[in-house]
């Protein structure tokens, strides 16, 4: 028995689990990881990438607030791409493809020279409970180590079973053992337990492939990161490359759905709707005779190619066959095949929004766990959950982002307050707010949050204080500086844009669809006034001045659900006792025990007219 009692016991190496280790470590937590291999920490279990589209936001804002997977990514990157560029910059969203060992070797450095951070190998199999409250752990060595709160972040390892065809085998990732015994004790603790799907790509060797017959896709000319620290920026890149499946492909891949469990009903419980394997893109798109996919490389020095588009859970003769015909893959061999994986998850509603469960005092799940999918996700939970744990066990307030303040903010109140039957994948439509929630001013949302709770550290702080002060000082600029007609209509014509016939202001013109602030660069005293200035502070005073009106619009609305999130609800109410209220929002609302009217207002099944109800029954 380990006789040392911890604040604080993370479950899981994944990214959930790194994330949450290094935010209670960090806020001064005495803190444990336990895994069941050391050499896994923060694995890529899936693509060797970071970030995409909202994913990106994500890594962003929890980087802003002190945690690690940006720089760890940064740290790691093979290719930088900035996606969406052609749209607003709400949608803009950074996105790297990542060296997979070198990351999983960069967390684990990162966490071995963490302070307050202890690792210790093997499976937990039970939780010490008492009197509804969390005391510590149990391995399968039968070892009991104590804490004054334990995070589970079990990724799909809860019972796992991995599908390759009609083959069936117990495990959590390929080659690794699956967990049991806490699911089984949490539900006999009155907890309510599911099943999900995800499964993944096969592995090629890379030096197989004929890539003069893919299209290339080359990364950022000027490659931007994550990390708004100084991390290295990318000096040279490796490509992805595009390839399309046909109808050969989709035909010798049919002829293997009745071996398919996703077919057959081996396979009970649901996928990710918005990553669905190529069984299910074929069966589901029948009309479409072809789907793209992405030719991934796993490093820098490796040959192994992830076939991104590609997860299936076919047989590997199938596989193999169907690879076989698509361009550039003719003479291709497998390093592994593509598999799905089943595994227990405990529907979200089940917790608080610090991520503490209703159940159990002292005990946080985050990650795969809660019904999501996606590193960066888990990620973010994680580290909400090692905050609050840290919190907890010291007597401080919970730390909650809502979802005006981060995406981290919109994923656990979707989780919270609506909960998942699917895997749970972030977008951008999912937040009402995602002019304000960018990536470019993530930084400028939460590090000084961070930082008065002790995570983010004064050089973060510094570093974000100058870059307000410095984007305003560009705004004032380009508002306060007029130009002539003589002066900008040679440039507006250049643009195609309507020449003026006065003096106008820099940030007037600015406003203009087709003008930015490198067109204004051209007039001799903006580039000289300019380029005192980083690539940051520009596109922050930018998009402050061409977007102000919407984003005042924004923050007109944000102040309007203040008003309703401050209309709390008492914890002990019994919506059961309202007659006027629906049946379903009776339900639902017990179920979830919404803390405030915004709350209720956002859970599934409860209707404007519910709302009302409630309003005057709480004297509003």
């Amino acid at each position: 028995m380990i006789s040392e009692i911890y604040d604080v016991i993370v479950v899981g190496g994944g990214h959930a689990g790194c994330e949450a280790a290094a935010a209670a470590a960090n806020l001064g937590s005495k803190t444990l990881l336990v895994t069941m291999n050391m050499q896994t920490i923060g694995q890529m279990s899936c693509n060797p990438a970071m970030g995409g589209i909202a994913k990106g936001q994500i890594v962003r804002e929890i980087d802003a607030m002190g945690g690690y997977s940006g720089i760890i990514a940064d740290k790691s990157a093979i290719q930088f791409k900035m996606l969406n560029l052609s749209k607003g910059p709400a949608m803009w969203s950074p996105r790297t493809q990542n060296d997979r060992m070198l990351f999983a070797e960069e967390w684990r450095l990162a966490l071995e020279n963490t302070p307050n951070l202890d690792f210790f190998q093997d499976m937990v199999k039970n939780l010490i409970v008492e009197n509804h409250t969390v005391k510590g752990i149990i391995t399968s060595l039968g070892i009991e180590i104590k804490a004054k709160s334990v995070i589970l972040t079990n990724g799909t390892f809860l019972n796992g079973l991995i599908h390759v065809g009609d083959k069936q085998l117990g495990g959590g990732r390929m080659g690794e053992p699956r967990s049991f015994g806490i699911t089984e004790q949490l539900t006999s603790l009155g907890f309510e337990a599911g099943r999900m799907k995800t499964g993944t790509p096969p592995r090629i060797d890379g030096r197989t492939l004929d890539y003069s017959q893919m299209e290339e896709q080359k990364g950022d000319e000027n490659p931007g990161k994550f990390s708004f620290l100084d991390t290295p920026l990318l000096k040279e890149q490796r490509s992805c490359h595009i390839v399309y499946t046909n109808e050969k492909v989709h035909d010798i891949l049919r002829e293997g759905f009745d071996r398919s469990p996703m077919f057959n009903g081996t396979i009970q419980s649901l996928g990710p709707r918005y990553c669905p394997s190529i069984e299910d893109k074929i069966n589901r798109f029948a009309e479409r005779n072809r789907h793209q996919l992405f030719v991934e490389p796993e490093g820098w020095k490796t040959v192994e190619v992830y076939v991104n588009g590609f997860s299936s859970s076919l047989p590997e003769d199938v596989q193999i066959r169907a690879l076989r015909e698509i361009p550039g893959f003719t003479n291709v061999k497998v390093f592994r095949p593509g598999y799905a994986i089943e595994y227990d998850y405990f529907p979200p509603t089940q917790l608080q929004h610090s991520l503490e469960t209703k159940l159990i005092e002292n005990l946080y799940f985050a990650g795969q766990i809660n019904g999501t999918t996606g590193y960066e996700e888990a990620a973010g939970q994680g580290l909400i959950a090692g905050i609050n744990a840290h919190n907890k066990v010291h007597g401080k307030e919970e730390f909650i982002l809502n979802r005006d303040e981060a995406y981290i903010g919109v994923l656990i109140d979707d989780l919270i307050t609506k909960g998942t039957d699917e895997p749970y994948r972030m977008f951008t439509s999912r937040a009402e707010y995602r002019l304000l929630l960018r990536q470019d001013n993530a930084d400028i949302r939460l590090t000084e949050k961070s930082y008065k709770i002790g995570l983010a550290t004064e050089e973060r702080l510094r570093k974000t204080e100058e870059k307000i002060f410095k984007s305003k000082e560009l705004e004032t600029f380009l508002r306060e500086t007029s130009l002539k007609p003589a002066i900008i209509n040679p440039i507006l014509q250049e643009m195609e844009s309507s020449p003026v016939d006065q003096a106008y202001k820099a940030a007037q013109i600015l406003t203009r669809p087709n003008i930015n602030l490198n067109t204004l660069d051209r007039i001799d005293f903006i580039e000289n006034k300019s380029k005192e200035y980083t690539t940051e502070v520009r596109e922050q005073a930018e998009i402050n001045i061409k977007y102000k009106g919407y984003i005042d619009k924004e923050r007109e609305n944000v102040s309007k659900l203040h008003r309703m999130e401050n209309i709390k609800i008492p914890e002990d109410f019994d919506f059961t006792k309202i007659a006027s209220l629906s049946a379903e929002a009776k339900i639902k609302m017990n179920a979830v025990k919404p803390k405030t009217i915004a709350q209720a207002s956002r859970i599934s099944g409860v209707s404007p007219a519910d709302i009302n109800v409630l309003l005057i029954y709480l004297g509003r």
